[in-house]
Formats: structure tokens, C-alpha cells, sequence
């Protein structure tokens, strides 16, 4: 009897063994299937065409059509400088960032906050990334709210003149039903065909634009000095300019959610496939950007309007066809930016207030999301000025110099080595244009706002 009690005393801890291991592997299950539910997690087949038309999709916005006018704030010299300059720098961040999404082998780095916490720390990580990458995500979901009723609104009257007018509001909530729709698509392979259509129709409305410049020619008395009549005047329109080029490459607060879905294996890293894509991107990017800058400021000059397509004008149908585009462009837009703020709701709901993964709770946060953002626009929408404002305190550091300081943070590159360098001459640059756009964008605000009466 003694030595069966002494043997139940010796044998007992292994018996106890088997639960801590299969309570172990129920909590690796539930945190696995929560993980195929995410919106980023869920589906790893992607192909690098998809990194392509993701990427296209989530840079070239509708802002390109105002690329002439910043190019007349700017001037040939600086404008020039600056479209280069700002495709170079951003290339570079997002080659970065697509290096350091695998860079702890075995583990991937699927949202920018994970890499922001494997920098900066896991608490300091989270602090500095989301509240940055939320104003991007959802400042350009109202902005796209805006700019999609805009066109609907330019397509119905330049199709029918004579035709009863209709308050931009109400075309700013037919572009938003659309949402209402597509934002129940579960993750980002599954909006492939709605991105890919976007991607095209960007190339589509950018070469109209270009195109259509060059068949109207240089026009009469075309001037290319500063139109605002002021120093102070035209010292502001600069620094909005600054911002309004700095804007079209906001890819970058979407571009690890984009590699989350491609297929990673140790002998073929995402990474391959990934900036495959990108560079293919970066090349319709410019094809996009810099004929409809340099052309429309060519033809046009200082007179040229905010958007290339209000001053062409004529013929009627290539007009109201460009601005069709534009909307089926920003549907897809929005859905790329949408994605990753679906993905940390949907986080939040299930892994900190432990709601139960289902389509109903889908179904209504996704809902109060669009809902939400088509009030603002509705509310709003002079928001592209209130964009330049917030934007410029996020829109630069995501872009252009959080990507380096996370580099130079983990890699730690020999002081004044090519890599130092580069590093810091991009944060110099960032930190810049993160002080210069809020200005422009608060008088942009201030000038659009005093006359301004809500929902009228």
C-alpha cells in the first residue's frame, strides 16, 4: 500500500501534464479561427498581380485630376522636382516596409501596428501607428465619400443640362449604397475584381485627361507664373500644392495588409511577389501622374482649374465618361482602405469584448462604418481642405518617415553607411512636409468654410 502511494505521488504532475497541453491547444485553435476570420488573415492565395492592382488602387486617387493645379502653385522648377522626388522616396519606404514584413523568421508582420510594436514596442507601437493609420484609412474613405458624389453629380450634369438639379447630398448617399453592399465582401482577395476594375479605370480617366489636353492644345494667352497676387497668397498655395502631391502616395498605410495576403513559404518569401507588384504599380503610378501634371499645367497654364476635367469642358461625353470612371475608380479605393479599419472593428469586437465571430456582427459594424463616413461626407464636404490639414500630420509620416525611423530602429545601419543616409534625408523631407501641409490645408478650411451653409 506504502508504494502505491508513494508511486500515485510520483505520477500524479503527469497527469496534469496532459490538460495544461490540451487547454494549450484549444486556445492556439480558438485564436486560429478567429485569425481565418479577420479580414487580413483569412486568405493567403494571392498572386503578385493582385500586390499590383491593390497598390494602383489604393495610390492613384481621383487627387491626380488636381495634380495641373499643384503643378501652378508650384511652378516648373519646384513642381517637377517635387512629383520626382516624392516617387523616388516613396518607392523607396515602400520597398522597406515590404523587406520588413518578414524580417523575424517565422512570423509575418500583417498590420502596420504589428510592425510598429516590433519597433517601438508593444504598448509605444500600437500608440504611435493606429491613431496615424485610422485618420489616413478613414480621412480618405470620407474624402472618396465626397469625390465619388462630386463625379456622380459632374456625370449628371454634363449628360443632362436641362435636367431638374439634384443637391450633391443625395449623390454623395447613391455613391454610399454602393458601400452598403460591397463592405460585406469578407477580406481583400474576395474585392480582387472590384480593385482590378478601380485600377483600370484610373489609368482610363488619367490617360482622357492627358489625352484630352493635348487635343485642345495650348491655349491663348496661357501664362505659368504664380496666380495668387500676393506673397503671402502664393507662399500658402505652395505649401497646399506640397500637400496635395504628398497625398497621391498614401499606398503605404495599406501595403503590409496587401502582403498579408500573398502566400509565404521559406524558400519563396512573400516579399518576391510582393514588390513584383509594387514596382509594376509604381510604374502606372507614373504613367498616371506625371502626363496629367506636366500636360494639363502645359496647356492650361495658371488657369487651370482644381480639377483638369471641369476645364476642358468639351466634348460633353468624353467629359461625363472620364467622371464615370472617376466613381467606379473610388469604389474600389474605398473598399482598399476600408479593409484594414474593417479588420481592427472586428479585432476589437471579438478578441477584447469576446463577441462571437459572425456574419450579423459583420453585417452591422460594417454598416455604422459606411453610415458614419457618409454623414461626414454629407456634413463635410469641404473635407479634402480639412484632409490637407489632419492629413499632413499623418499623411507624411506613414508615407514618407515612419517606414525609415522603424528601419533605422531595428536594422541599425552604420552611421553615414548609403542606407543612414537615405534614411535620414526621407525623415528630413517628411518632417517638412509634415509642418508646411497643415498650413495650406487650414486656410484651404478657413476660405472654403465662412460661406459655407450645412446640408444646404
Amino acid at each position: 500500500m506504502a508504494e502505491e502511494r508513494v508511486m500515485g505521488t510520483q505520477e500524479a504532475p503527469e497527469f496534469q501534464a496532459p490538460k495544461h497541453d490540451y487547454l494549450m491547444d484549444e486556445k492556439l485553435k480558438k485564436e486560429k479561427a478567429i485569425d481565418d476570420w479577420l479580414p487580413i488573415t483569412s486568405s493567403r492565395n494571392a498572386k503578385w498581380w493582385y500586390s499590383a492592382f491593390h497598390n494602383v488602387t489604393a495610390m492613384v486617387g481621383a487627387g491626380v485630376l488636381s495634380l495641373p493645379s499643384a503643378m501652378a502653385s508650384l511652378g516648373w522648377g519646384p513642381g517637377v522636382t517635387v512629383l520626382v522626388i516624392s516617387w523616388v522616396v516613396t518607392l523607396y519606404t515602400l520597398w522597406q516596409m515590404v523587406e520588413m514584413h518578414e524580417m523575424v523568421p517565422g512570423r509575418r508582420f500583417d498590420r502596420y501596428h504589428e510592425l510598429g510594436q516590433h519597433a517601438f514596442g508593444e504598448k509605444l507601437g500600437l500608440y504611435i501607428v493606429v491613431p496615424q493609420q485610422l485618420v489616413v484609412e478613414v480621412g480618405v474613405n470620407i474624402v472618396y465619400m465626397v469625390t465619388g458624389g462630386q463625379s456622380l453629380k459632374k456625370f449628371y450634369d454634363t449628360v443632362c443640362p436641362s435636367c431638374t438639379k439634384i443637391k450633391q447630398t443625395y449623390f454623395i448617399m447613391i455613391f454610399a449604397s454602393a458601400h452598403f453592399v460591397l463592405s460585406h465582401l469578407p477580406n481583400f482577395n474576395s474585392i480582387s475584381a472590384v480593385s482590378l476594375a478601380a485600377a483600370v479605370m484610373s489609368l482610363s480617366y488619367s490617360t482622357i485627361a492627358w489625352a484630352a489636353s493635348v487635343h485642345k492644345g495650348v491655349q491663348d494667352d496661357v501664362q505659368y507664373g504664380y496666380k495668387a497676387h500676393s506673397t503671402s497668397g502664393t507662399v500658402f498655395n505652395f505649401f497646399t500644392a506640397l500637400g496635395d502631391v504628398a497625398f497621391a502616395y498614401a499606398g503605404h498605410n495599406v501595403v503590409l495588409e496587401i502582403q498579408a495576403t500573398i502566400p509565404s513559404t521559406p524558400d519563396k518569401p512573400s516579399k518576391g511577389p510582393m514588390w513584383k507588384g509594387v514596382v509594376v504599380a509604381y510604374i502606372v503610378v507614373a504613367l498616371c501622374y506625371f502626363p496629367v501634371a506636366l500636360i494639363g499645367y502645359w496647356m492650361f497654364g495658371n488657369a487651370v482649374k482644381d480639377n483638369i476635367l471641369l476645364s476642358l469642358e468639351r466634348p460633353a461625353w468624353l467629359i461625363a465618361t472620364a467622371n464615370m470612371f472617376v466613381v467606379v475608380h473610388v469604389i474600389g479605393s474605398y473598399q482598399i482602405y476600408a479593409m484594414p479599419v474593417f479588420d481592427m472593428i472586428e479585432t476589437v469586437l471579438v478578441k477584447k469584448l469576446h463577441f462571437k465571430p459572425s456574419f450579423l456582427l459583420r453585417f452591422v459594424s460594417r454598416n455604422i462604418y459606411v453610415g458614419l463616413t457618409m454623414f461626414i461626407a454629407i456634413t463635410f464636404p469641404f473635407f479634402g481642405g480639412l484632409l490637407g490639414f489632419f492629413g499632413g500630420f499623418v499623411f507624411a509620416p506613414t508615407t514618407y518617415f515612419l517606414p525609415c525611423i522603424m528601419w533605422l530602429a531595428i536594422y541599425k545601419p552604420r552611421k553615414y553607411s548609403l542606407s543612414w543616409w537615405a534614411n535620414w534625408v526621407s525623415i528630413f523631407l517628411g518632417v517638412i512636409l509634415m509642418i508646411v501641409a497643415p498650413i495650406g490645408g487650414l486656410r484651404t478650411i478657413i476660405l472654403q468654410a465662412k460661406d459655407y451653409k450645412f446640408y444646404s
